[in-house]
């Protein structure tokens, strides 16, 4: 599902290697499950603070493209955002995180190849 985050946060500069499934050693302004900032700034509860209601949801089950449909919620979030920008800390991607290996890997708007990275398409009628 697709959560609002709902705390600002931090991108840091750690790089996983390879694969990433071992990720990376955190460094000062890295996100990681306590800390919105690495050394500076704590989560309100452990693993980020967002919204327990997804946006919108889409099962997820191997390689591919895949879109989150619009919903009431997702056009409310966005909303929200043109009205008041500081509060803009995007979503987050949360799986079913109860059983084991269901780790999934996204592209980011750092892929080297523009066609993978995530868009966000707004259809606007007056």
């Amino acid at each position: 599902g697709l959560q609002l985050v709902l705390a600002d946060w931090q991108e840091g500069a750690a790089k996983a290697g390879g694969n990433e499934g071992q990720g990376a050693a955190a460094g000062q302004g890295d996100i990681t499950w306590t800390q919105s900032s690495f050394g500076a700034l704590d989560w309100t509860t452990p693993g980020g603070d967002f919204s327990p209601k997804a946006s919108a949801a889409v099962t997820v089950e191997g390689i591919g493209s895949y879109t989150w449909g619009s919903t009431s919620q997702l056009v409310a979030d966005v909303q929200n955002w043109l009205d008041n920008p500081a509060t803009n800390f995007g979503w987050l991607l949360l799986g079913d995180e109860s059983r084991s290996q269901t780790a999934m890997r996204f592209d980011s708007r750092d892929n080297n190849t523009e066609e993978n990275r995530p868009v966000l398409m707004v259809e606007y009628t007056p």
